[in-house]
């Protein structure tokens, strides 16, 4: 499906990388929820967030205060003349959020994993002319991110967005989710015009990994950031240790380096052409790779042996990763090009084998 998006800037919107959403993970009072936009207001911020409806992993954790956490946020709209924003996750919650005047809305990451779940606030926002930012899926699935917005586009809603948060993992060492960048980076290829947003809090877990996931963001071209705020992060209902107080946030903001994404200059165009001749000296090794693959796959078929070899296909991850190590090529790197090429490798080896078969 060919898309092409609408600005999802509101009146008084600075276009200027970052765009700025931030707000408490959750509504929890009426007053932390002033007090937090009016802090966050006072050092420029245009759009608040605040969780209403709390989607957790397990249930027993705070759920959001629901429905007479609305009008909380309209007085927030009203007092400090910010745009207000929440997520949603079934067609009540959408009824609910545009009755009560909310001006954005997002999706998020549990949610966008369900189909069902997406096309049904798709078909309750028929007719609805209203910015929708959507959250990465939680597990590293970029046509299912992608399917979301074709969902909403076809609902008449071209006014969208995506938000990187990462992806779940049992393997958490650093974040709370993966950041694996190549999948915000391949659907900015696929979707141009997509506004991307990064969402630091949910990547890194952990309030002082915050700024830096920020500088990544912006290092990679990303539109806007969304930044979990509260009053007074350590007593936080939920995700205490992600939220970063409004002056924290300012200071994060103020330490960005935005770079000038248009500027190029002749030494860049010849590093370019340089990285270019690499690329075709790289493809052109691989495909010699192949042909002596290929080669081994006949030897393999000619003394009836399987293709799959494990000790040498370990002893090859375990070398080359080593030797990628003294190049300065990180080892998870080398490892998965090797998978890749191995698989490659497998697949050619199949064919020599099925020609035999058909033959």
């Amino acid at each position: 499906m060919e898309m092409k998006f609408e600005s999802i800037l509101l009146p008084g919107v600075d276009p200027k990388r970052p765009i700025v959403i931030a707000g408490p993970c959750s509504a929890e009072t009426e007053e932390q929820v002033l007090e937090t936009a009016k802090a966050l207001a006072a050092r420029g911020i245009k759009i608040f967030r605040a969780g209403i409806w709390k989607p957790r992993t397990k249930p027993g954790g705070f759920e959001g205060i629901g429905t007479i956490g609305l009008p909380w946020l309209k007085r927030v709209k009203q007092e400090t003349g910010m745009y207000i924003m929440t997520e949603v996750a079934t067609r009540d919650h959408v009824f609910e959020a545009l009755k009560a005047g909310v001006d954005m809305l997002w999706i998020g990451a549990r949610t966008t994993v369900n189909p069902f779940a997406v096309q049904e606030i798709a078909d309750s926002l028929k007719g609805v002319d209203i910015p929708v930012l959507v959250k990465n899926p939680v597990n590293p699935d970029l046509e299912l991110w992608i399917g979301a917005f074709e969902r909403l586009y076809g609902a008449g809603i071209h006014r969208l967005a995506a938000i990187h948060r990462g992806f779940s993992s049992y393997d958490k060492k650093i974040y709370r989710n993966l950041p694996l960048w190549h999948i915000p980076i391949e659907l900015r290829r696929r979707l141009p015009e997509l506004p991307i947003f990064c969402d630091p809090s949910h990547i890194g877990g952990k309030r002082e990994l915050i700024a830096p996931l920020c500088q990544q963001a912006m290092d990679l071209s990303f539109d806007g950031l969304m930044i979990e705020s509260h009053r007074d992060p350590d007593v936080a209902w939920s995700d205490a240790a992600q939220q970063i107080a409004p002056d924290v946030l300012d200071y994060v903001l103020n330490l960005l380096v935005i770079r000038d994404e248009n500027q190029t200059t002749e030494n860049l165009s010849a590093l370019r052409r340089q990285i270019d001749s690499i690329d075709e000296q790289i493809l052109e090794l691989l495909a010699k790779r192949m042909r002596v693959s290929r080669e081994i796959g006949i030897y393999k078929k000619e003394h009836n042996m399987p293709i799959l070899q494990s000790p040498r296909y370990s002893e090859i991850l375990e070398n080359r990763s080593n030797m990628g190590a003294q190049m300065d090529l990180s080892t998870d790197f080398v490892k998965e090009m090797l998978k890749e090429i191995h698989e490659e490798s497998v697949r050619q080896q199949m064919i020599i084998m099925s020609e035999e078969e058909n033959n």
